[in-house]
Formats: C-alpha cells, sequence, structure tokens
C-alpha cells in the first residue's frame, strides 16, 4: 500500500502526544450513558417490525434507491415519508437528505450568497461549520447564547452593509445544543431577526423526540415554526434510525433541489431506511412512544435532582435536555475517569478537545428512557467520589 505522506504522520504523532487520537470504539458494552438513542427506538422490535410491513404491503423489495433522487432513486416512499414530516411537523415543506452532516452542508453551501452574512454561535455542531466553509458568505460567530452579541454583530454587519439591498442576514443556532446539552432563547432571537430581517436557521438534531407534543421539537413547542427560515431535523438521535430533512417554505424546497450539491449528487436513502423513518414517527405518537417520552423527562428530572444532593451540580453544564456535561480538564484525566466507569460497566464517554475546547473537556451523559433511577444513582455516587 501507499506511504503516508510524512506531513500527515506528523498530525497523527501530535494527535498522540496530546492523547487525543481518535480510533473506532467497540459496539456499546455496559449500561449505556453514551448513545443519542434517547427513547431506545433504535433497538425497538415493534418499530422494527413496522418497518419491515410497510415495505411489505407496499411490495417494496428493493435493497437500494438505484440512484440519484433526480434521476431513478425517488420512489413514492419519499413523498410518503416527506409528507408524514411536513404534516408532523406543521412545515410547507420537507426534503431528506442523506444524513444530518449532508443536510447541513447543502443548506449552507448553497442558500447563502457573496453578498450575504452567516452569524452563528460559537458551539453549532461541525457540520454546520464546514457547510458556512463552504458557503461564498461573509461569515462571523457570536457568544453561545448570548443575545446581547448577537444583536451588536446584526447592528455591525447593518452599519457596513450600508445601502446594498441585495444582502441577506442568515442567524444559526441549535434548538439542543450537541455538547452542552444547553437552549438558546428562541423567542427572543426571532424577534431580533424581525426586527431586522434576518433569516433564523435552527438545527433540531437533539430536540427532535425528545422536546415538545409528541416530540415535534423546540421550534414546535415554542410555536415558532412560522418565523423560521429553514429547520433541519435529523433521524439519527432520538428516532433511532438515519437520515435528515430540512424544513421550510416551498420554494426554499425547490431551491434545494436545484442547487444543494449533497443532494443532487448521492444516491437516495434505501427504502429501508424510508420505511423505518415512517414506522418510527409513528410511534411517536403512539401510546408507547408516550410512555418512553414520559419516562426519560423523569429520569432527566431525576438527574438534575442527584447532581444537587450529591453537591457536584456545580461541575456540570446546567442542562435540561438529555444531555448533561460535566467538566473535567484535561484529555488524560477525562479519559482515566471514563476508563474507571468502564471497569465498573458503565459506557459514558470522554468528549476530549480539539472537538471541545482545551480546558473544557468533558464527561458527556446521555440519559435515555431506559436508564433505570438505580443506574443514574449508582453512576453519580462514583462521579461525586471522583469530583471529590
Amino acid at each position: 500500500m501507499g506511504r503516508l505522506p510524512d506531513k500527515l504522520r506528523k498530525r497523527l504523532v501530535d494527535r498522540e502526544k496530546t492523547n487525543a487520537l481518535r480510533s473506532l470504539p467497540k459496539e456499546i458494552q455496559g449500561i449505556d450513558f453514551s448513545s443519542n438513542d434517547y427513547l431506545g427506538i433504535a433497538k425497538n422490535r415493534i418499530v422494527f417490525e413496522k418497518a419491515k410491513a410497510i415495505l411489505s404491503d407496499k411490495e417494496i423489495f428493493n435493497n437500494g434507491a438505484t440512484g440519484s433522487r433526480l434521476l431513478t432513486g425517488n420512489g413514492s416512499i419519499f413523498s410518503e415519508a416527506e409528507k408524514l414530516l411536513r404534516e408532523f411537523h406543521k412545515a410547507d415543506s420537507a426534503l431528506i437528505f442523506n444524513s444530518g452532516y449532508d443536510a447541513n452542508i447543502g443548506l449552507f453551501s448553497s442558500v447563502p450568497q457573496r453578498d450575504d452574512t452567516i452569524l452563528y454561535d460559537e458551539f453549532i455542531h461541525a457540520s454546520i461549520r464546514d457547510g458556512i466553509n463552504m458557503s461564498n458568505a461573509r461569515s462571523y460567530k457570536f457568544n453561545h447564547n448570548d443575545l446581547e452579541d448577537l444583536y451588536a454583530q446584526i447592528l455591525r454587519v447593518e452599519h457596513n452593509g450600508g445601502s446594498n439591498k441585495n444582502r441577506e442576514i442568515y442567524i444559526v443556532t441549535e434548538s439542543v445544543f450537541s455538547m452542552d446539552g444547553d437552549s438558546p432563547d428562541l423567542k427572543a432571537i426571532l424577534d431580533l431577526c424581525r426586527k431586522y430581517q434576518c433569516h433564523l436557521i435552527v438545527d433540531e438534531a437533539h430536540a427532535i423526540g425528545v422536546l415538545g407534543s409528541n416530540g415535534n421539537g423546540r421550534v414546535q413547542e415554542l410555536e415558532l415554526q412560522e418565523g423560521i427560515f429553514a429547520r433541519i431535523i435529523t433521524f439519527g438521535k432520538a428516532l433511532g434510525c438515519h437520515g435528515a430533512a430540512i424544513l421550510g417554505s416551498e420554494d426554499l424546497n425547490k431551491y434545494l433541489i436545484n442547487f444543494a450539491r449533497s443532494f443532487i449528487y448521492t444516491t437516495g436513502l434505501p427504502p429501508h431506511s424510508l420505511a423505518t423513518i415512517i414506522a418510527a414517527y409513528k410511534f411517536l405518537t403512539s401510546p408507547g412512544g408516550l410512555v418512553q417520552r414520559d419516562l426519560l423527562h423523569e429520569n432527566i428530572a431525576y438527574f438534575n435532582e442527584e447532581i444537587e444532593r450529591l453537591g457536584i451540580s456545580s461541575s456540570f453544564i446546567p442542562s435540561y435536555s438529555a444531555i448533561h456535561s460535566c467538566i473535567i480538564k484535561g484529555n488524560n484525566e477525562v479519559k482515566k475517569v471514563a476508563q474507571k466507569f468502564k471497569n465498573n460497566s458503565f459506557d459514558i464517554r470522554p468528549i476530549l478537545s480539539p472537538t471541545v475546547p482545551e480546558g473544557k473537556e468533558r464527561l458527556r451523559f446521555c440519559l435515555h428512557s431506559f436508564n433505570s433511577k438505580e443506574d443514574i444513582c449508582t453512576i453519580l455516587e462514583q462521579l461525586a467520589q471522583e469530583i471529590n
């Protein structure tokens, strides 16, 4: 095989020196406090069988889409799934992408134009950053969940824009941040957008299935969907399957079909993925789905009660979502603590720099409907011993 160039080998060596070298882990072993399967749908037999039944009833036996959706890959099951998404999320249109990453790079690389400006929360997901980097628009970050800084950035862009009537401002945030588990004041941000005619884009990856009526997300929970330019929803977290969609106007849908390269130049999702999306959404509104969401919210509340009881809440970033992060500075130190939990049959993963800023390394607890209160109590008592 060809030799890896020295400059690339050096990058690997540098990662090793800081104990930040990534490698593929084995499958989850131990009690799950690390996956994004918040409602247990990824391993839900009812959803699995329902997806099989959907394909069987429609007499769909294809293993793949056969091509791009613009060529041979746009089967009728895509239309059914997108219709379900439009109705469930009260959107004018829904366009399914192969993944959240594809959706974000497709949206941000194609929509903002050369004269436009993107203002984004400093903690947005890497996939959004990559899409922004592929755009011709100017981009500036604002301090995390800081309305005053966002306001100042808008005023600066307005001042510098002068009489340019063709420029647009896009403001980007997440409804639940993947590393901190916290949320922005979406109502206040939308008020700013309306006042200054900005376009608000919200990534709902970690809110779908968890927040809102029947798990329809934070935006709908606050009844803000009419004012949002675009929502990115993903199916690989609480929905337990794969793929993503962009919700917005019919004009946005038409534009993305024509200009989003990550949509145009890729084979569509296979029919089984679409059937699983449909089955997962139907489960969300079923009695079983309601039970799982209630159990998850009970566990979130119990987790917060326990960190208060144990006197360790100051080590955590405040969160009322399924994501709770305990700051343990240093890659070496946080990996040591995670290994101790692994030895005690708990699967809790360390989040290292450079994924998070240096000094903000952490244990990220992902809570689920299937975690027992006994397990939550046990793991937090062990954590308290480590912290103290």
